[in-house]
């Protein structure tokens, strides 16, 4: 009886002991460490594991939580039109004008990194903005920020941040990001004040930052959209110092009547292409 007495508190202090370690675990942040160890306790096997191998198992598995969490973070922080859209699932068939081997080659290499441009032309619905985004979310999925904006739209941002005293600040912001997507560039007029922001936009990524350009405007018109020859001069100058370019071809994706054509072999159909 004295024994079993013996081995009930043991027992009962050891499950303190392990509570009180769980509980500080997650305490300090450590939550991927706290579930792997609460694993272990369930699992008869691991008490056959010596202590180094169990301890690289819970180590190893708060480096995936993180991994999970920070690639969380750079997606939503992204604001991705197509959140999903993934190199994977992109549709390379004869009429789309894309080739796959170039696509993961620029997404395989160093163009994040090395601050080249993107330049990805076409028509209406062509998807145009699924594969910058694809771009970008493969980009935050190896540990790089990236923000999606449409270009239309930052005129009246520029002008209330100019107006608040923030553009400033905001500059410094984009200037930090890995991967900058600036969608329907050369849809609608600009005026002289949006022309000079974004060439501060461009000036401050040039080759340092990559920059991923969409637009439905062919790259031989953007110099007459912007419509100051200096500004153009500039900011062209800039986009095309290191730069990789995909022209889309074929019907829109967004027709409903559209025939599905046979799929490629080397290729997965995609989820949703804009």
């Amino acid at each position: 009886r004295l024994v079993s007495d013996w081995s009930s508190d043991v027992c009962s202090s050891d499950l303190m002991m392990m509570h009180s370690t769980l509980a500080q675990l997650r305490e300090l942040k450590l939550d991927g460490m706290a579930t792997a160890l609460e694993e272990q306790l369930t699992l008869p096997i691991m008490t056959s594991m010596s202590f180094e191998e169990r301890l690289a198992l819970v180590v190893d598995r708060e480096i995936h939580c993180r991994t999970d969490r920070k690639l969380l973070r750079l997606l939503k922080n992204a604001q991705l039109k197509h959140g999903q859209a993934a190199i994977e699932d992109i549709d390379t068939r004869p009429d789309r004008g894309l080739d796959r081997r170039a696509v993961m080659s620029l997404a395989l290499g160093d163009w994040v990194t090395s601050g080249h441009s993107v330049l990805i032309t076409g028509q209406t619905g062509t998807g145009k903005s699924w594969l910058a985004c694809a771009l970008a979310q493969y980009a935050c999925r190896r540990g790089y920020s990236a923000l999606y904006l449409r270009v239309p739209r930052l005129q009246e941002e520029m002008r209330i941040k100019h107006g608040s005293g923030a553009f400033g600040k905001w500059l410094i912001q984009l200037a930090k990001v890995d991967v900058l997507i600036l969608d329907d560039y050369g849809m609608g007029a600009i005026n002289s004040a949006t022309r000079s922001d974004l060439l501060e936009i461009i000036d401050d990524r040039a080759a340092c930052k990559a920059t991923i350009v969409a637009s439905q405007l062919p790259i031989d018109h953007w110099h007459a959209w912007i419509g100051d020859d200096t500004i153009a001069d500039a900011i062209l100058d800039r986009i095309m110092q290191r730069n990789h370019r995909f022209e889309l071809t074929g019907e829109s994706l967004r027709d409903p009547k559209r025939k599905k054509s046979p799929p490629v072999k080397d290729s997965k159909q995609p989820r949703s292409e804009d």
